[in-house]
């Protein structure tokens, strides 16, 4: 209660911003709203710069952006708490809010879960389910074609997070394989924010088999 906290969106939101805010509000803090087209954020201010300036004046800060660099350059040097609200590479807000739909819509443990991410899972949704799956010992499938899958890095990191926690981690260019037996189907856009325009029809015909629609459903 009383603290502020400033919301960084170099990306522009409906859903997240909505829900910092309302979220900030009802727990008695004051929020500052800032983006490019208001600050100096990314134009004459180096990320670093930003950091140490806005530690001083706000108890916390939340990123809504493209690079992954400048959410852990905030949370470096700032000195206070840092949301991470969306980059390029990950969206962790978003799988806390999907892990809590999960067991809101289910009657088993987190434990006992399986869900499927169809589409481009090189994204930050396909990373985030996966690494956030795996911390919480779920049943972790992505189903995309071979060359859309997570960097093999990441998926290195993952398996290592699942044999510590019991999580069941499966790639898979097999619609079949990957829905068979789950609770929850998950999918994302086409194409993801900032992506250029031309890769559309060539994405949408190389992703089409992995729609989720009424037959993966049945």
């Amino acid at each position: 209660k009383g603290k502020n906290i400033a919301l960084i969106f170099e990306k522009t939101s409906t859903r997240t911003r909505t829900a910092f805010e309302v979220a900030a509000k009802d727990q008695g803090a004051h929020i500052t709203y800032l983006e490019p087209s208001g600050s100096q954020i990314g134009h004459k201010e180096s990320m670093k710069d930003t950091a140490r300036v806005l530690g001083r004046t706000f108890d916390g800060i939340e990123y809504r952006g493209f690079s992954q660099d400048s959410v852990e350059i905030l949370a470096r040097y700032s000195g206070v708490p840092v949301w991470n609200g969306l980059t390029d590479e990950f969206h962790p807000t978003q799988i806390l809010a999907d892990m809590l739909t999960m067991l809101e819509k289910s009657e088993k443990h987190l434990g006992e879960i399986a869900y499927c991410y169809l589409g481009d899972a090189r994204n930050n949704m396909g990373n985030s389910l996966m690494v956030g799956g795996c911390k919480l010992g779920m049943d972790v499938r992505l189903c995309a074609p071979e060359h859309l899958w997570p960097a093999d890095e990441l998926v290195k990191s993952c398996r290592e997070i699942a044999e510590r926690t019991g999580a069941r981690l499966t790639l898979t260019a097999e619609v079949d394989e990957g829905v068979q037996g789950v609770d929850f189907l998950y999918t994302d856009v086409w194409v993801s924010m900032g992506e250029d325009k031309s890769v559309w029809k060539e994405r949408i015909e190389l992703l089409k088999p992995y729609q989720v629609n009424a037959d993966v459903v049945r």
